[in-house]
C-alpha cells in the first residue's frame, strides 16, 4: 500500500530478466534477499499502462546528480530490483509517482525491455556517437549481440547511418544481429582491420575490453556497459592516442522519455520471449547460459 501522495502502486503486467538480476541473485551486486526486477510495466490506477524508471534517486536538492536530472549516478540511489523490491511481483510499490511514464499504444509485453535493455543501449549509443566528426560516415563496433547489443544496433542505424560491425561468439545472435540492419557480423576472434570511431562493449571481460581497446582509432571512444569485471591498463603508450574510454550507466528520466517517443514513432523490433512468472528461475538459466535469443520477458497472469 501507498503511504504517501507521491507513492504509488501498480499492477505489474510483465517484467524484464536482465543479467544484472543474474548479478544481484549471485550477491556481486544489490543486496538479498529482495524482488528481483527492473524493466516493469504495468497498470497505474490514475495514468493506465506505464513503464517504471527504475534507477531512483535519492531526490536531496543538494544532490547534483538528481538535481540535473541524472538519477542513475546518484550516490545513494536506491533502484528497483537491486536494492527496492522490484517487478518479479503482481504488484509494486513505487517511491514517486514521476517515475512512471505512461506507454499508451506500445505493446507493454514487448516493450518492457526499454526500461532498462532499451534504455541502457539507448544512452550508450549517444554517448558513444557524441563526438563524431560531421560529413563522414562513422565506424562503430558493437561487442555483444545480446538483447542491448540488438537494440545498439537499431539505434545505430536508424539514427547515425554509421557503418555497424557487431561481434559476438554466438552465430545465433550475429543472425539476428543481420536482421536488425548491421552492415558486418564477425566472431571475437575475426576483429581488426580498419579502426573504429566508436567501440560499445555490451560485456565488459577482460578480453572483450582488451579487444575494445584494440579496435578504436586515434581520437575515438570506447563506452563500457557490461559488468562482466574485466579492466585493461591506462597510460600513455597503452592506448591510441587521445583514445576516450567511459562508461555510461542505464538512463536519465529524460532518456526513457526520449526512447518511448521514438518507440511510438518509429517501431523497433523486439526480440522478445515470454514466460510466466512462475518460471522466473528458467529464465534465469536462459540468460547464463546464452540460450536466449533476445529479452525474456516474465508475464503476470
Amino acid at each position: 500500500m501507498a503511504t504517501s501522495p507521491n507513492e504509488a502502486v501498480i499492477d505489474v503486467l510483465g517484467c524484464g530478466v536482465c543479467h544484472s538480476d543474474l548479478h544481484v541473485a549471485d550477491g556481486h551486486i544489490g543486496r538479498t534477499p529482495i524482488i528481483l526486477g527492473h524493466e516493469v510495466v504495468g497498470v497505474d490506477n490514475r495514468i493506465g499502462p506505464v513503464m517504471v524508471y527504475a534507477p531512483w534517486g535519492c531526490r536531496r536538492p543538494e544532490c547534483r546528480e538528481c538535481s540535473s536530472g541524472k538519477e542513475m549516478t546518484c550516490p545513494d540511489s536506491h533502484e528497483a530490483g537491486v536494492l527496492d523490491n522490484g517487478g518479479y511481483a503482481e504488484k509494486m510499490l513505487v517511491p514517486q509517482r514521476d517515475y512512471l511514464i505512461p506507454i499508451e499504444g506500445l505493446d507493454p509485453l514487448q516493450v518492457a525491455p526499454l526500461a532498462c535493455g532499451g534504455l541502457t543501449a539507448f544512452r550508450a549509443v549517444r554517448r558513444a556517437t557524441s563526438r563524431w566528426e560531421s560529413g563522414r560516415r562513422a565506424r562503430a563496433l558493437v561487442i555483444g549481440a545480446g538483447g542491448l547489443g540488438q537494440y545498439a544496433v537499431q539505434f545505430l542505424t536508424r539514427s547515425t547511418g554509421a557503418h555497424v560491425t557487431v561481434t559476438d561468439p554466438l552465430p545465433a545472435r550475429l543472425a539476428v544481429a543481420r536482421e536488425l540492419g548491421a552492415d558486418v557480423t564477425l566472431a571475437p576472434d575475426d576483429i581488426g582491420g580498419e579502426p573504429y570511431d566508436s567501440v560499445i562493449d555490451f560485456v565488459g571481460a577482460e578480453s572483450t575490453l582488451q579487444s575494445a581497446v584494440m579496435a578504436v582509432r586515434r581520437g575515438g571512444v570506447v563506452v563500457l556497459v557490461g559488468l562482466f569485471g574485466g579492466a585493461v591498463p591506462f597510460g600513455l603508450g597503452r592506448l591510441p592516442s587521445e583514445a576516450w574510454l567511459t562508461t555510461s550507466i542505464w538512463g536519465s528520466p529524460a532518456d526513457l522519455r526520449a526512447l518511448l517517443d521514438l518507440a511510438q514513432r518509429e517501431p523497433l523490433r523486439h526480440v522478445v520471449e515470454h514466460l510466466p512468472l512462475d518460471q522466473a528461475n528458467r529464465a534465469h538459466e536462459l540468460l547464463r547460459s546464452g540460450q536466449s535469443r533476445g529479452r525474456i520477458v516474465l508475464t503476470i497472469a
